[in-house]
């Protein structure tokens, strides 16, 4: 995954586990993670969408943890923004008459999914709350 999600989302979620049970604005997350406040909602509401945080919206609205930081895994904020292919695709098909082109894929997503695995297993093994204590 290349395309910052994952950051973004661990951003806004650390920034809302340092205010427990306070509502903080999409002005505010994306003023500390400096980006456009409407790149901050749409990763919110992924992250609604996947049960991690909750909304109020008015004058005094934003967003809060759903669940307790010692509850959220880091490998759940990875499922959340995960992307169908773990490291990507290929743009072009492979030479089937080649004994490599012909096989390349099969090899390659039986490495994805190995990595992937792997990947999960490490981020399985912090919670956002133990995250969190790193900014103390």
């Amino acid at each position: 995954m290349s395309n910052g999600r994952f950051a973004i989302s661990v951003h806004i979620l650390t920034l809302l586990a340092s205010e427990p049970e306070q509502y903080c604005s999409s002005e505010y997350l994306s003023g500390s993670i400096n980006i456009n406040p409407v790149l901050v909602r749409k990763e919110l509401v992924n992250l609604r969408n996947h049960g991690l945080v909750i909304s109020k919206e008015g004058k005094t609205g934003g967003s809060t943890l759903a669940k307790s930081a010692g509850l959220i895994a880091m490998s759940d904020i990875y499922d959340a923004v995960r992307e169908k292919q773990f490291l990507g695709k290929s743009i072009n098909e492979p030479n089937p008459a080649c004994t490599i082109g012909r096989q390349i894929n099969q090899h390659l997503d039986d490495l994805y999914r190995e990595s992937e695995r792997a990947l999960m297993q490490s981020l399985d093994k912090m919670t956002l709350a133990e995250f969190l204590q790193k900014f103390s």
